[in-house]
């Protein structure tokens, strides 16, 4: 199993990236969860041809009882990609990063995992804050690695360097590591170099090298990504090429049910969120 945190500073494109990705691995034939991490709960938006998807949160919010089905907080999109996202609490009231973990605690009860067999999974994170609850993708195993996106603009290159830095804190404890950076290009003066220079100076590969788009505006307008609207451009192709290096990269096939007994993934296996 595959399992990728995508992190990055808010409205860096991190969305965008990730299911783009998920889009791409489900082409590839590969079974993909996308799990949203976001008080907004748009990550999975443009796999699901724009229709709002109920946050667990909300969910949890609006019922008397906790969801006795995945079928009730979740919903297949492109390429039968399954959609879940945790929201957040109700805005100016609670911690966002207990809502993920509150989510993480649910999933565990409905055996996710264990149940849907997945190949990938794939988080997405907001990466302004890296606080106890924010962090938890990148702890006691729920990603093996992490994937930061970032611009040429400073503070997307601020944000880089926290969620790098949160991750290294990590490393004695064998969680994930920063696999590499996905530079997301927004044209500022002197983006590459600037964006080379924080790769070399952290020791970090630029896996992928995003170009401005109008083709994603365009798909994004109707609740797509480009693998699904534009599967023969050349953007589409860029996260195709992505996939296909993760994957590349991933540990081989085993047999599912030793997997299950070697790997029991767990979304409650976290400490209490200090904020």
């Amino acid at each position: 199993m595959l399992k990728i945190a995508v992190y990055g500073k808010g409205g860096i494109g991190k969305s965008t990236m990730t299911s783009n990705l998920a889009a791409a691995f489900a082409v590839l034939g590969r079974k993909v969860i996308q799990i949203g991490c976001d008080p907004k709960a748009d990550s999975t938006s443009n796999l699901l041809s724009g229709e709002p998807l109920i946050p667990v949160m909300n969910y949890l919010r609006e019922h008397e009882e906790d969801p006795s089905s995945l079928s009730e907080i979740s919903r297949k999109g492109f390429g039968n990609v399954l959609c879940i996202e945790t929201g957040g609490p109700t805005p100016g009231l609670g911690c966002a990063g207990r809502g993920i973990i509150a989510t993480f605690n649910l999933l565990d009860e409905l055996e996710l995992l264990e149940t849907e067999k997945p190949d990938v999974v794939l988080f997405d994170v907001l990466g302004d804050v890296v606080c106890g609850g924010f962090a938890a993708p990148i702890r006691e195993g729920y990603a093996d690695t992490v994937l930061i996106v970032t611009s040429g603009e400073k503070m997307a290159l601020y944000a880089a360097d926290n969620i790098s830095t949160a991750v290294k804190n990590f490393e004695d404890r064998g969680y994930a590591s920063v696999g590499g950076i996905i530079l997301n290009r927004r044209n500022v003066p002197e983006e590459e170099e600037r964006v080379r220079s924080f790769a070399a100076k952290k020791g970090i590969d630029i896996i992928a090298d995003i170009p401005r788009s109008d083709l994603i505006n365009q798909a994004e307008d109707l609740g797509k990504t480009v693998i699904e609207k534009f599967p023969d451009s050349e953007i589409a192709g860029k996260f195709m090429d992505l996939a296909r290096n993760l994957l590349s990269g991933a540990a081989p096939d085993v047999d599912s049910q030793e997997a299950g007994q070697a790997e029991r993934f767990h979304f409650s296996r976290l400490y209490d969120c200090n904020c």
